[in-house]
């Protein structure tokens, strides 16, 4: 039977995939715009809302400036995805924005795309998540007062539904996200014909609170204002690179395919965004940061609401069932949103990892083909932040959207120096036009972003930025820190051109024992097989009686190998032992000492919990030792017989199993025996008493 946690495991991620099965991941433009687009398309549930908030320190007659942030965020909006469909045609590979700056513009620059990406991922998650429990908890009392709890809920089964494999994940979000764009789409569209065609007037339920200004907002003070108002919502842009990281996820032609997508994302969100402003400013709709402060008159009790279940309860009615509709599916959206970071971060951790600059554990696929490492990464993350900030949007939106467009700025300064190098060489006509084509929407792309990277950093710095500013830093240099230490091992470990290995002058065995039974016996014939220039068996005395026994029967049996007993009056075993091994060694740099540890094997899990781990303990310490190789030697007891080999294999190889295996039942010869066990308890095997 298997494990209890490998059924977990099965039940949680699902059966295994094959390695050939990789193909069938692939996504097409269909399933891939949920997958990759769903963070941008979302943004317009929480994008307006801190339009309008921002504006509202100025007072309720500020939202007159709302349809003019929302054209200049659909200006860098439809600038950032003409720039980045010029990405994907010229660089395929899934590496993005990191792979760009790192080819065009350095390494260096590279890791610092590589370190912002990887924040704004984490916020992703926390912001899109928080949003969402805050569309969910305008409707639903409960979740308003549990929403960290609900939060946190979220991110774990994003988690498991991601690790059971893109494709399959991405088959999940597709419906609920293209369920969105259809209900805010119908809301919008049945509220202006109601407006122009119908003429009915329409309210929001804020439109008749009487709101104050928090300051006296003039002069130099608006002008900041309305730029603090633009950083807020550019947030509206997040998620446009996922995109050009998850090309490799596309069905073929896929550079052709993901920039395809990418017009469809700008079109949608830019449509969506423009009309739910419009919508907001026709139904007087208010939304303020501070509702105790800011609200002078209102009912008793009032709760604020985001601005799309207020456009719903304008359009639809209050507590029509299209309200709960249009509530529900923006609370969905918000929380799938986070499954393009869930995307987009362990793809670049794998290729951040192949480049040595993160663990090599983010380059391993999962049993389900999916980058299992960074997807948990990212989970546990962004449940830090959404525990930490309490889940309030309006406080991690703060530190939001700095790294991504830093990653947007480094990225086109990079496509500009590319589209320069292979202008340099190419010679046809027809190609150099598309060339420079290219490198003037990259430079105005770089323009724009890298104006609004600086408003984004004069705003928001001291409300927040300066954390995810912090993060980036600490991040870029842990990155540096580990390629380090990779190159280092690399260095040490490459054999040098000349010369050949130097054999060893002598090898010394040494047996572990703490009792002669069969694994003792064993572990001493396996050691006299190897021939060893010398041999010796081990036991340290940690009881009289029992080391009087050894000896005893080791003298009876008449073995061809000398026992040496070590005292330990502190009843100590690792201690002793490597003492012994040091010694054996240190007459000669150039002798090898190779310890033999007998263990038993049990079949049953609950079964290691009833032995010591001595063997363990000396093993791991062993291994620090220069010049001295430490040999394990297994008895199989009988529970090992009903152990199904066949599920083991496949759990630790990812295989099918590799033939039959045969389990001996009876004892070897005295004199080719099995294995053995360091005192005070087995090295894994019998305890003593």
């Amino acid at each position: 039977m298997a494990s209890p946690t490998s059924l977990l495991k099965r039940l949680l991620v699902g059966r295994p995939f094959r390695s050939d099965r990789l193909q069938h991941t692939l996504l097409p433009k269909r399933i891939a715009l949920p997958v990759f687009a769903s963070d941008a398309l979302s943004s317009v549930a929480y994008a307006p809302d801190e339009i309008l908030l921002t504006l509202s320190i100025a007072g309720a007659s500020a939202y007159v400036f709302s349809p003019w942030i929302a054209l200049a965020v659909v200006v860098v909006m439809l600038t950032v995805v003409a720039s980045y469909r010029q990405n994907v045609h010229a660089y395929p590979s899934g590496g993005g924005d990191y792979e760009v700056a790192t080819v065009n513009l350095g390494p260096k620059f590279g890791l610092g795309v590589a370190s912002a990406l990887l924040v704004d991922y984490v916020l992703t998650v926390a912001v899109s998540v928080s949003s969402g429990v805050a569309n969910l908890g305008s409707v639903v009392p409960f979740v308003a007062t549990h929403k960290v709890m609900i939060a946190v809920i979220a991110v774990v089964l994003l988690t498991a539904v991601n690790l059971r494999g893109l494709r399959e994940s991405g088959t999940a979000f597709a419906i609920p996200t293209y369920g969105f764009v259809i209900v805010i789409g119908a809301m919008l569209l049945t509220g202006l014909i109601r407006v122009f065609v119908l003429g009915d007037d329409l309210r929001a339920p804020s439109a008749d609170l009487v709101i104050q200004a928090e300051h006296s907002v003039t002069g130099f003070a608006l002008i900041f204002l309305l730029l603090r108002t633009f950083s807020s919502g550019a947030a509206a842009l997040t998620g446009v690179e996922a995109i050009s990281n998850g090309v490799p996820a596309f069905k073929p032609p896929k550079s052709r395919n993901a920039a395809t997508t990418l017009l469809l994302l700008g079109g949608i969100a830019v449509s969506m965004l423009v009309g739910i402003i419009w919508l907001a400013r026709l139904t007087h709709l208010q939304f303020v940061e501070d509702p105790v402060q800011q609200i002078v008159s209102g009912p008793d009790g009032y709760v604020q609401k985001t601005v799309t279940t207020q456009l719903g309860e304008a359009v639809f009615g209050a507590g029509s069932i299209l309200l709960y509709v249009v509530a529900g599916v923006t609370a969905l959206i918000l929380f799938l949103a986070a499954n393009t970071a869930f995307n987009g971060f362990p793809v670049l951790g794998s290729i951040l990892a192949q480049d040595r600059f993160l663990p090599r554990q983010f380059h391993t696929r999962g049993d389900r083909l999916a980058f299992s490492n960074g997807i948990l990464f990212l989970a546990a993350f962004a449940i830090v932040l959404i525990v930490g900030f309490q889940a309030e949007v309006t406080r991690l939106i703060q530190l939001y959207i700095v790294g991504v467009f830093v990653s947007f700025t480094v990225s086109q300064a990079g496509m500009i120096r590319h589209w320069n190098r292979h202008l340099k060489t190419e010679r046809d006509p027809e190609a150099r036009r598309r060339m420079h084509r290219s490198r003037a929407i990259n430079a105005f792309g770089m323009g724009l972003t890298g104006t609004v990277l600086v408003i984004v950093l004069l705003t928001k710095f001291l409300l927040g930025a300066w954390i995810a500013i912090a993060a980036m830093a600490v991040i870029y240099g842990l990155m540096l820190a580990i390629r380090r230490h990779y190159d280092r091992v690399a260095e040490e470990l490459t054999p040098p051109d000349e010369g050949r290995a130097v054999l060893p002058a002598r090898n010394h065995a040494i047996v572990l024992v703490s009792k002669l039974h069969q694994p003792t016996l064993r572990a001493i014939a396996y050691a006299r097989a190897t021939r060893p220039d010398t041999i010796t068996a081990v036991t340290v005395n940690v009881d009289e009686k029992d080391t009087r026994d050894l000896q005893e029967e080791w003298e009876r049996r008449e073995l061809p190998v000398p026992l040496t007993v070590i005292d330990s009056p502190y009843r100590e075993i690792t201690r002793p032992i490597i003492g012994f091994v040091a010694n054996t060694r240190r007459e000669s740099p150039r002798d090898v000492v190779t310890v033999f540890i007998p263990e038993y094997v049990v079949g049953r899990w609950w079964e290691n919990l009833l032995h010591n781990q001595s063997a363990l303990r000396l093993k791991t310490r062993l291994l620090f030792e220069p010049g001295v190789m430490v040999t394990s030697v297994p008895w199989q007891l009988a529970s090992t017989a009903n152990k199904n080999l066949s599920r083991l294999d496949a759990t630790l190889s990812r295989g099918p199993a590799r033939g039959p295996r045969v389990v001996p039942r009876s004892a070897p010869p005295s004199d080719a025996p099995p294995v053995v066990s360091v005192p005070s308890g087995e090295p894994g095997g019998s305890d003593r008493g």
